[in-house]
């Protein structure tokens, strides 16, 4: 059986595969006041354990790329996987934050592997016109352990405490390692072929005119939209008086908004095309930032967080979609340069905005990102068409 020319079970496990590598990355923001009270340290210092994840996880997309198409993006997904589960064992058993930050920092590493060779993968079995749809719907898995990863970490430290919550990452992380074997196994080594150095193919692909506007698009998408939706749950709680744990709910509405979009994206893609649904999202992003930045409620707001989800990946999933084309002979490189421009946007963002809200508050920032976002969305959209009467 198989999904567009991808084989299912693959692709279901590589599903779970982002399942656990999402809920990972966010597993650890409710534990920071246990961290801080049983390592005698504050939960500022604490945080290092979130720093150290996010660093590994963005910078080493550039290693994981090239290196997944020399050896086989199933098995070095699978290979990632398995010392995802160690350095989780490992976090469980730390007896310093330093340690924990250290195990923190190589789970993030190997964890990062995970989404963007998959996505390269279906890029190299499903013909383009079939991808969106299946990058749509395989991207559900991700979405949906980002939005748990806080709410089972917070669970499982209550119930069984912190540590139980590393073993429980690291069993899953095996669970999903040992299934995958036979498929890396059965997938064999790519063919042998004579490959630039992984810094020519990046500085090929960068001079690639297929290649410069995805990924200048997702760069400044990066920074605008992570920018932003960064101080979301900071602007609920302040303006509305929330709880953190109202506030944490109401920010993974977000996620909600993605997998609703996940389950359409074969109809929206059938009805709208590459360029309506550019359109579409952008148009819905400036919708949702501005209906957030003057909701008279939260209870307002709560709406249009789930859309902003929606709209979000309107845009971004099609730029996953054409980034598993800048570099057809290269697709592991490709993506992962894709996923690293999104990273430093993205930190570069948090940075800006963060000053943008202390000196103008956060309504007009919210305002401007869905504005420019609106306008980046309308620019791609003209380079798409560019593309498509060129071809």
């Amino acid at each position: 059986m198989t999904a567009g020319s991808a084989p299912l079970r693959p692709l279901l496990l590589l599903a779970g595969a982002g399942f656990v590598s999402g809920a990972s990355m966010r597993i650890a923001e409710p534990l920071l006041p246990v961290l801080a009270h049983d390592f005698g340290g504050s939960v500022r210092h604490a945080a290092i354990v979130l720093a150290a994840f996010t660093f590994a996880y963005g910078a080493f997309q550039i290693v994981h790329g090239p290196l997944g198409d020399r050896v086989g993006k199933l098995r070095l997904v699978t290979v990632a996987l398995g010392f995802a589960a160690v350095a989780s064992f490992v976090c469980a058993f730390a007896g310093s934050l330093e340690l924990l930050a250290v195990a923190r920092f190589v789970t993030g590493m190997f964890s990062g592997a995970v989404i963007p060779l998959s996505l390269a993968w279906i890029g190299d079995r499903v013909p383009y016109e079939n991808r969106q749809a299946l990058l749509g719907r395989f991207i559900a898995g991700t979405l949906l352990g980002q939005s748990f990863g806080p709410l089972l970490g917070g669970v499982l430290s209550d119930l069984f405490g912190w540590r139980a919550t590393f073993i429980a990452m690291a069993l899953a992380f095996l669970a999903i390692c040992a299934l995958l074997v036979p498929e890396a196994r059965a997938s064999g080594r790519p063919p042998k072929i004579d490959r630039p150095s992984p810094w020519r193919q990046y500085w090929q692909i960068l001079r690639s005119r297929r290649a410069q506007p995805v990924l200048v698009t997702v760069g400044i998408e990066g920074f605008l939209f992570f920018g932003a939706f960064g101080f979301v749950g900071a602007y609920l709680h302040e303006t509305f008086e929330l709880s953190f744990s109202l506030t944490g709910l109401l920010v993974a509405g977000f996620g909600v908004g993605g997998v609703v979009y996940s389950f359409l994206v074969r109809r929206l893609v059938s009805h709208l095309g590459e360029t309506g649904l550019v359109r579409s999202g952008g148009f819905t992003l400036l919708a949702c930032f501005a209906g957030i930045a003057w909701a008279p409620a939260w209870t307002i707001a709560a709406p249009f967080i789930i859309a902003l989800g929606f709209g979000f990946y309107m845009l971004h999933n099609t730029l996953q979609t054409r980034a598993t084309e800048m570099a057809p002979d290269a697709r592991g490189a490709g993506v992962s340069f894709f996923a690293f421009s999104m990273f430093l946007g993205q930190a570069a963002g948090v940075s800006c905005f963060g000053w943008l809200v202390e000196r103008f508050g956060y309504a007009w920032p919210f305002a401007a990102a869905g504005l420019l976002l609106l306008v980046l969305s309308l620019w791609f959209r003209r380079r798409l068409r560019m593309a498509k009467a060129a071809a």
